[in-house]
């Protein structure tokens, strides 16, 4: 069988009992492939790096080495999550990088999509090399692949030069996920007992929040799309549809608008609210937020975010609008 093949008789992992059975099967494989020698991951926050992450203390402690960057674009509160639950619950060996000036000085000017892609994820890999040279005797890169990526990115070798890294930086590859979907990384990480807003996190991608801040990024309106973002967040959650719907964020675009605040004309911008449902993000529909959710969310928006006086609610489905904005 070939070694990035999903075994044909593997059972899908449902219930906690076959998440509980899937752990002790990969307790027992990692310790043998790891031995005492020292493993690193990208810990990113997001699901797949996370439960990476609770499986390997699980299985070798503080032999596994966390690196966190917080390259500026993240949501409001995740690094703080990451330190909490990986820092100081579990007890990891975890290395903090705040890395946000070095990111945002980056990215001045840029406004082209594919340019601050290659921005974020080169100078990622960047501040990534520089913490992996600082530590000794590291042998294994941890990664959070599951089956989908191997579906689409074809075999995956198990010594190369990791996601960019220079050649001489060459690691043996740990990916105890690598043959399961989404829906089971999820199970399985709700019995190693992570937080059920990290193991139920909706979709984010990999550049954050420069994708939600079309054109050139300043760190004003960045601050926008984060604190309307957590607006959002926070009233779904209170109107019960944070698990009914597949993702939603908020968009605040490079342009201005007049609106009058405190009796006085206010050149701002707008925020974007978008919620969307999908099975396979090929397609996606638009969720009909309540008007007086809508409502209530404009109203704490335009009060309690700096720089904006209007919010827009994007009906488009995809087709034609894309589920991001770049």
């Amino acid at each position: 069988m070939a070694a990035n093949k999903r075994p044909d008789d593997m059972e899908r992992i449902t219930t906690p009992a076959l998440a509980e059975a899937f752990i002790d099967e990969q307790l027992k494989a990692l310790r043998e492939q790891i031995g005492a020698k020292k493993v690193l991951l990208a810990l990113s926050g997001g699901v797949d790096s996370s439960v990476v992450a609770a499986l390997l203390i699980k299985a070798v402690g503080r032999q596994l080495v966390c690196v966190h960057v917080n390259h500026g674009l993240l949501r409001k509160g995740e690094p703080e999550q990451v330190i909490e639950v990986f820092g100081k619950q579990l007890d990891a060996n975890l290395v903090y990088v705040d890395a946000t000036d070095r990111f945002l000085d980056k990215l001045v000017g840029v406004s082209d999509p594919e340019e601050k892609r290659k921005v974020i994820g080169g100078e990622f890999i960047r501040v990534f090399e520089e913490e992996a040279r600082k530590l000794d005797d590291i042998q294994f890169l941890a990664k959070g692949t599951i089956y989908p990526d191997i579906l689409e990115s074809g075999p995956v070798k198990s010594h190369h030069n990791v996601g960019g890294l220079p050649p001489d930086l060459k690691f043996e590859l740990v990916e105890p996920l690598k043959f399961l979907f989404k829906d089971e990384v999820r199970v399985v990480g709700k019995a190693l007992g992570l937080p059920d807003n990290m193991v139920f996190r909706q979709p984010f991608p990999g550049p954050g929040l420069g994708v939600r801040c079309p054109g050139s990024i300043t760190r004003d309106r960045l601050a926008a799309v984060r604190e309307s973002d957590a607006i959002l967040r926070e009233e779904f959650a209170a109107a019960g549809l944070a698990g009914k719907v597949w993702q939603y964020f908020t968009v605040v675009p490079d342009f201005k608008s007049t609106g009058v605040k405190n009796g006085l004309r206010a050149f701002e911008w707008p925020v974007i609210i978008r919620a969307v449902n999908t099975r396979d993000a090929m397609t996606a529909t638009i969720e009909e937020i309540p008007y007086e959710l809508l409502g209530k969310i404009t109203r704490r928006i335009v009060s309690e975010v700096p720089g904006v006086n209007r919010v827009l609610y994007d009906i488009t489905p995809k087709p034609t609008g894309t589920i991001e904005y770049e």
